[in-house]
């Protein structure tokens, strides 16, 4: 095996598991809302949400071809493949893309650590233009794509990232004020139960917008190492084996439940009730769709807070916990530099030592540094049974429960 073939083998693991993490920290976008007010029990709700995330992963590819095409330039100035870049089978491109998901997936990992619902997709772009610029420098990133119009970094990434959030909370904010003005005076049991069965049905819809957006932006990720190392030539289109492995490995992470984040939008921002969950849900579903179709990669979890956010301030009386809400603002902030420094770092540490040992080292770095969070995280376990605790930032009473069911 030649060290191009082990760094694209390790490439592909490497994707797939960021993709699992996307998963299960994403899970919340769709279905905080609808296990926080009881319209799904949580097992179910991750269970619904996992298939449907399958399903939407064969949907659509614009989200996947603008991650294998927009972030790292490819080309040169006559639109040839860059030398530079895929001399010994790929192997300068393949290091960048594996440390760009290495940052991507240790930033994911932290933030699901502190429940915080940061950007998977910005920690993903974070770590890719990282190692990029510190392979290529700041001309090594798609900054603007031909210069005719936005459509590198700044116009399918970065804009997307600051409207995205604004438009839906302004459209939740809206449609919660509607809701409870035109359901005012009806008993409060009846807008529930309504509203709950709503909550399934437009949940249902961001899980399956959430697998046309989040699970393309692993397919373009190996599709652009299929391009680097020459199994793959055609750049307008996807593998459907990756299709597939990207869509199961999505479906995974949805499954497990990112409890920890689920808690925190569903519980720490606002103290949701069904109509607002329904707005906020809905809202969510119709600014990812219509992103996923012009092929902007933006973030689901801005999305999904945004709505939240929007449906405190749209309805008569309620709270929101300003205080989380700017947490989370500086996490999102953060994600893209903090993943872009550990991707330039981790993309010096492999080409430092090269050759086979620079992969593998960084593979390594991976797995020990992945092994701590988790480990960390278990000193204070979020799980079905707590997720739904009074908010008070740490779930005790469910610790309570889970130990009174183990004796």
């Amino acid at each position: 095996m030649t060290a191009a073939t082990l760094i694209l083998v390790l490439v592909i693991v490497t994707a797939l598991a960021f993709d699992f993490t996307n998963g299960f920290h994403d899970t919340g976008n769709a279905m905080a809302t609808s296990i926080a007010t009881g319209a799904l029990r949580p097992k179910i709700a991750v269970a619904l949400s996992a298939v449907l995330n399958l399903v939407g992963a064969f949907l659509s590819v614009e989200v996947a071809l603008t991650v294998t095409n927009a972030v790292i330039k490819i080309q040169d100035s006559e639109g040839g493949p860059k030398e530079s870049l895929i001399n010994d089978g790929g192997y300068p491109l393949l290091l960048i893309i594996l440390a760009g998901l290495v940052g991507g997936i240790l930033w994911n990992l932290a933030t699901w650590l502190l429940g915080l619902p940061s950007s998977s997709s910005h920690a993903l772009f974070g770590g890719l233009i990282g190692s990029a610029v510190a392979a290529l420098g700041w001309s090594g990133v798609n900054w603007n794509g031909d210069g005719s119009k936005l459509d590198g970094v700044v116009g399918k990434v970065i804009l997307p990232a600051i409207a995205s959030p604004v438009i839906a909370g302004l459209v939740a904010a809206v449609g919660t004020w509607l809701i409870f003005r035109v359901t005012a005076g009806i008993a409060e049991r009846f807008t529930e139960t309504g509203f709950r069965w709503g909550q399934i049905g437009s949940a249902s819809l961001v899980s399956l917008a959430h697998g046309t957006n989040d699970a393309q932006k692993t397919m373009g990720v190996i599709t652009l190492a299929l391009l680097a190392s020459g199994h793959w030539t055609d750049t307008g289109a996807v593998p459907f084996w990756v299709k597939l492995c990207c869509a199961f490995a999505i479906a995974s992470g949805t499954y497990v439940g990112g409890w920890r984040v689920i808690r925190t939008l569903g519980k720490g921002l606002v103290e949701i009730r069904s109509p607002q969950g329904m707005a906020a849900e809905s809202s969510s579903a119709a600014v990812i769709l219509a992103s996923s179709h012009l092929g902007f990669a933006l973030s689901t979890t801005h999305v999904a807070t945004g709505s939240i956010v929007g449906t405190g301030v749209g309805k008569p009386g309620a709270e929101v916990r300003w205080g989380i809400a700017g947490r989370m603002v500086v996490a999102w902030v953060i994600t893209l530099p903090a993943a872009g420094v550990v991707g330039a770092v981790t993309w010096w540490i492999g080409d430092l030592l090269g050759g086979y040992a620079g992969p593998l080292v960084v593979f390594g770095l991976l797995l020990a540094a992945s092994t701590f969070i988790y480990l960390r995280s278990q000193l204070q376990p979020v799980s079905a049974a707590n997720v739904n605790d009074d908010w008070d930032g740490t779930p005790t009473a469910g610790r309570r429960r889970e130990k009174e069911v183990a004796a």
